[in-house]
């Protein structure tokens, strides 16, 4: 396990998968001092990808008064299945034990569909007069709409 102190506080990551984020979870760990911590998530309250919980008293201790700790911060790395890990008729049934999706929206004259696909970030050709002209259109209306948040250019 690792951890990262922030002063009496400490930070660490742990991997769960979907099903953990949406059902609950208890995993194990061995703390700095040598116990054995359980940490439990009751089932039915969501882990979001990313998020943080804290586990009081879990950090380090302050100086001069041991029986003070700080926190532990836990932040969750969500891993999602690989593409195509069920089959379609499996996926239906997932489909309606899970939140209504959005309704489609109405489409008012002409449209045009498109298809998502994979971002390859080893292709470096192309993207870079991209991200130029969409720098070069942001500074024009950061200018013409007055003070708001701006990018940092490096």
């Amino acid at each position: 396990m690792v951890f990262q102190r922030d002063g009496n506080d400490l930070h660490m990551t742990h991997k769960i998968g979907l099903v953990e984020a949406l059902c609950g979870f208890q995993f194990t760990f061995k703390h700095l001092d040598g116990r054995q911590i359980v940490v439990k998530y009751p089932p039915g309250k969501v882990i979001e990808p990313g998020c943080v919980r804290v586990v009081r008293g879990e950090g380090m201790p302050q100086y001069r008064n041991p029986f003070e700790k700080g926190d532990l911060y836990i932040k969750f790395d969500v891993q999602f299945p690989e593409n195509n890990w069920i089959s379609p008729e499996k996926l239906s049934e997932l489909e309606d034990l899970l939140p209504a999706r959005p309704e489609f929206p109405n489409v008012i004259g002409d449209a045009e569909e498109v298809d998502l696909q994979e971002f390859d970030t080893t292709r470096g050709s192309g993207g870079g007069q991209r991200r130029e002209a969409y720098n070069d259109s942001s500074d024009e209306e950061s200018s013409h709409h007055g003070p708001g948040v701006q990018c940092a250019h490096q």
